[in-house]
């Protein structure tokens, strides 16, 4: 029989698949998106709308995308979904940076010492285009993998000949307002890649060196000490951890409030900071030792800032005399309160000695090796081998005190990961303090743009804060050169508004090639020459722009250059990881503050780094990186995006297979949610169908609608606020609590057992609607391809309706003006507050329910009546309602309310049988047509026109 009553159920009927396959699925998908031109047809959709323009951050061409890129890249497509739904203008230009040193390096690599020594610049750099160009294609169809939308044909790449022009432009306006100058100072110098590196190339790794304490001899005893009877000589103690440096000592700096006193030990007079005495003395292992002192017994003390103008002579170059300065970046928390002072090898040291007057020398060459301006037992030699010969040279000299092993955090090339060399070198630099770029910079981070998470504005600003001036030179060749001509006659720079402007016209029409090809005569203005000598030969500049420069300058050869797109200055989002606070974020800053006066973007967000489950940086050689390629084959990627919108993005985030796997069963959940709802709508037509008045619904619908409106709100104000961690729980706890746990589960009885045109029926079919159509459009910028399956699964009279979007992404945002019945907004709370009230007494109830199924009361729900006492303020409002909702709500048989002074709940037995069609505990036999069930599924199947089997 009951078998036979299956047959008249409405159980739920879709062609939407249990069993989501989304590596099989995923790419079938991209290719109708492909053919559907979804990426223009969104843009064409909304062209009216307001533009948001989000400029993407170009990644680097030099290898298949890692799990970062997906992260991030993800996240961009969120966004810009996000705005799209809602009617914004989202043009998208995917960039890549393809210029720089690992290309160059890879191309040398592969050609080998002999080709690489015999090869001319202009083949160079087209094997530099190729390889470039390799990656591009690569990294392109692994983003595309992604589901993210863009313009991926028309991308843009920094050796584009209208890119390139860019440089010249933003070049020319800061080099003729004076912010771009030529200088000899101190840089981060590579000496494997031959290259000057700016601060954003440096990472820190640590270093072991050899921590020397070393003692100067001072050409005279201070009067003070002297008058106190000290004898022999004076000498000052320094501590350094670079000995490769001590041939180019010029001077010693001292901490200008700090008290300075004479310590005698192993025979000799050491001045150095009183506050560190003690320590040094245990660090270099002096047993005895005494504090210079008058008559008084009081140490003889100067302040640095009295020393200043002593003289010494320098260690290595005896022919030398160096000088007593002093400095306020001296402390006195490590070393002697001494610093050596080599203004070649230190941007501080060049900073005091500027001040002081003090002589820079540079005694290391391009390839890291000691000149012969070190001294003849020291030239020639590398830096990594100065160590060992200067310990063994000082020694002899009688200068050493003590040498010590440390590890220490030590800057390295971001390309090679080997320690740099500070060196001075002729660079091209920005200043950050002509024209007041670094006042104006903060100013803008202040006032100008939104930092997501607001911390970031500190951050960002201590760096420009506290950043030397930038170098943007490099000595290389695969990139865009320096623009500037030098007189062949008297080395002066020529560069002018003209020169400029044909340099910009010859990169616009060929591209940077030209530079290395082409004869400056060939595209200057007739007439150029140098202003100073008068001679028309000109040399181009040699030297390449910093790929930091290069990337930094897309506000302008981008969002200016390609306006007829839709695209506009200032962008409206920066998206990248958090390093690019001293990166990208930061070198578009100054370009477009030092040429434009103002920020080029409205708002900057980061996000983290992807680390291990044990919160570990990912590495080839740890073995723990995450392949987003192997993630799309073996989960899906959209499994990868609910991870991305899952996390809080802005910290670094936790990914592997373990975490996958947890996240596969959250979007099994997402899917069979969906899937009932698709199910329980296979014959629903909405504009037939819905119940159009809000007191025609029952008030658990009632309800579930205010709760969808709510979660329509939140989510809305989270896509805002580019809060994607937010949306996932939003949607994650309405999904898993409110919809499923308590609306589905509770409204399965009317959907399945109610005749199909009930109005029970389609009071809930209604809500599920509703929610359907929220549900599959906030969540189309996660989940992109699923909820695209989910629109094309539709009920087949939605489906069928004239003018209906292809593609969820056309759908548009959920409106609330688009809710049938309207949520009537002075009902909404009260219904609101009525509930907080009924589900905490629900809550109580199914624990009472778990207790008598644990006990073996019952087995199922529906096998209970339940009575509740309830205090006086939840009395009122249970009495409110039909028994018949709670009986609903809680699935059990019956349903009986008293007042009481707490609230109490009570599970017994349900009296009648068990209805073979609903389930339910009722009467049966009231209807001799059908007396085997209930008397509701008797008049169902009466208006079915069932005809009962007989024996």
């Amino acid at each position: 029989m009951a078998n036979t009553y299956k047959a008249t159920m409405n159980l739920p009927q879709t062609d939407f698949s249990m069993k989501a396959n989304l590596a099989h699925n995923e790419p079938k998908r991209l290719l109708k998106w492909e053919q559907e031109h979804i990426y223009e047809t969104v843009l064409e959709k909304n062209k009216d709308g307001e533009p948001f323009i989000l400029h993407d951050g170009p990644p680097y061409a030099n290898g298949p995308i890692h799990i970062g890129h997906a992260f991030n890249k993800i996240l961009k497509d969120f966004v810009l979904k996000s705005r799209a739904q809602r009617g914004y203008y989202t043009p998208y230009i995917p960039g890549w940076d393809c210029h720089g040193q690992p290309i160059e390096h890879m191309v040398e690599t592969t050609l080998g010492p002999e080709k690489m020594a015999a090869i001319d610049q202009p083949t160079l750099r087209r094997l530099c285009r190729e390889w470039a160009e390799k990656y591009v294609y690569i990294q392109r169809e692994g983003f595309k993998r992604l589901g993210v939308n863009a313009d991926w044909e028309h991308p843009y790449l920094t050796f584009q000949p209208n890119f390139e022009s860019g440089n010249v432009e933003i070049f020319k306006e800061m080099y003729l307002n004076g912010s771009v100058y030529r200088g000899r100072k101190p840089i981060h110098w590579c000496k494997r890649c031959h290259t000057a590196l700016a601060e954003a190339e440096i990472e820190y790794s640590d270093e072991t060196s050899p921590s020397l304490f070393v003692r100067f001899e001072m050409t005279s005893m201070p009067e003070r000490f002297a008058e106190v009877g000290a004898e022999g000589t004076a000498w000052v103690l320094i501590w350094t951890t670079t000995a490769w440096t001590l041939p180019a000592n010029a001077a010693v700096c001292l901490a200008p409030e700090a008290d300075y006193v004479m310590v005698v030990a192993d025979g000799k007079n050491h001045l150095m900071a009183e506050a560190l005495v003690e320590r040094i003395a245990e660090v270099v292992g002096w047993q005895e030792w005494s504090v210079i002192s008058d008559a008084a017994g009081d140490p003889v003390r100067y302040k640095g800032t009295e020393l200043a103008g002593l003289s010494y002579v320098c260690p290595v170059r005896k022919d030398r005399t160096g000088t007593f300065i002093y400095g306020d970046h001296v402390t006195l928390e490590d070393g002697t309160g001494v610093v050596h002072t080599a203004p070649g090898h230190g941007q501080e040291d060049y900073l005091v000695a500027l001040k002081f007057g003090v002589p820079l020398y540079m005694p290391v060459d391009d390839d890291g090796r000691l000149t012969d301006e070190a001294g003849e037992r020291f030239a020639g030699m590398d830096t990594d081998e100065v160590a060992d010969e200067m310990i063994a040279y000082l020694t002899e000299e009688g200068a050493l005190v003590a040498a010590k092993e440390i590890t220490h955090s030590y800057p390295h090339c971001w390309r090679c990961h080997q320690p740099v060399i500070f060196r001075a070198t002729d660079q091209w630099f920005v200043s950050m303090d002509r024209n007041d770029l670094r006042a104006n910079a903060l100013d803008a981070i202040d006032n100008q743009v939104r930092w997501v998470p607001d911390w970031a504005k500190n951050r960002i600003g201590s760096m420009v804060a506290d950043r030397p001036d930038w170098c943007i030179s490099r000595q290389r060749s695969w990139g865009v050169p320096i623009p500037v001509f030098k007189c062949a006659k008297c080395g002066e720079t020529v560069a002018t508004a003209e020169t400029f402007d044909a340099i910009i016209d010859l990169f616009e029409r060929e591209g940077a090639d030209a530079w290395f090809t082409r004869d400056p005569r060939e595209y200057l203005p007739a007439g150029t020459h140098c202003a100073h000598c008068g001679c028309d030969e000109l040399v181009p500049e040699k030297d390449i722009l910093d790929v930091w420069w290069e990337s930094g300058v897309s506000h302008a050869s981008v969002l200016k250059h390609r306006a007829s797109e839709g695209l506009r200055w200032p962008a409206d989002l920066y998206l990248e990881g958090s390093d690019q606070h001293r990166g990208w974020f930061q070198s578009s800053l100054l370009t477009s503050v030092g040429a434009f006066g103002t920020a080029p973007y409205r708002a900057v967000m980061h996000c983290g780094f992807t680390v291990d489950a044990n919160g570990e940086k990912m590495s080839k050689s740890k073995g723990n990186g995450i392949d987003p390629a192997e993630v799309t084959s073996k989960y899906g990627a959209d499994i990868l995006r609910l991870w991305v919108s899952s996390v809080d993005y802005s910290q670094d985030v936790r990914i592997s297979d373990d975490i996958l796997a947890q996240v596969s069963g959250t979007y099994r959940r997402f899917r069979n949610t969906l899937r009932f709802i698709l199910g329980s709508l296979s014959d629903f037509d909405f504009e037939k169908n819905a119940v159009a008045s809000w007191d025609d619904l029952t008030p658990v619908d009632q309800w579930m609608m205010v709760r969808t409106r709510e979660l329509l709100r939140a989510v809305e104000a989270a896509y805002d606020e580019y809060r994607f961690h937010n949306v996932y729980r939003l949607i994650y706890d309405f999904v898993v609590g409110d919809l499923s746990a308590i609306y589905m589960e509770t409204s399965k009885d009317r959907l399945y057992s109610e005749a199909p045109d009930s109005p029970l029926r389609r009071s809930a079919q209604t809500v599920l609607m509703n929610v359907l159509e929220v549900m599959v459009r906030i969540l189309a910028p996660v989940l992109t391809f699923t909820t695209d399956e989910v629109w094309e699964s539709y009920p087949e009279a939605e489906r069928a309706r004239e003018g209906r979007p292809s593609n969820v992404q056309l759908a548009g945002w959920p409106e609330e003006s688009g809710f049938v019945p309207a949520v009537p907004e002075a009902r909404a709370a009260e219904v609101a507050g009525r509930f907080d009230v009924v589900l905490d007494v629900r809550a109580a109830v199914m624990k009472q329910l778990e207790d008598a199924r644990t006990s073996q009361l019952v087995t199922k729900s529906q096998e209970a009546a339940v009575s509740i006492t309830a205090p006086a303020e939840v009395f009122a409002v249970l009495k409110g309602f039909d028994p018949a909702v709670f009986e609903e709500l809680f699935v059990v048989s019956s349903v009986s309310l008293s007042q009481g002074d707490d609230l109490t709940v009570e599970v017994s037995l349900a009296a009648g049988e068990k209805c073979p069609r609903c389930w339910n505990y009722r009467t049966l036999g009231g209807n001799e047509r059908h007396p085997h069930v209930c008397e509701r599924c008797a008049e169902v199947l009466d208006q079915l026109g069932f005809e009962e089997e007989t024996e």
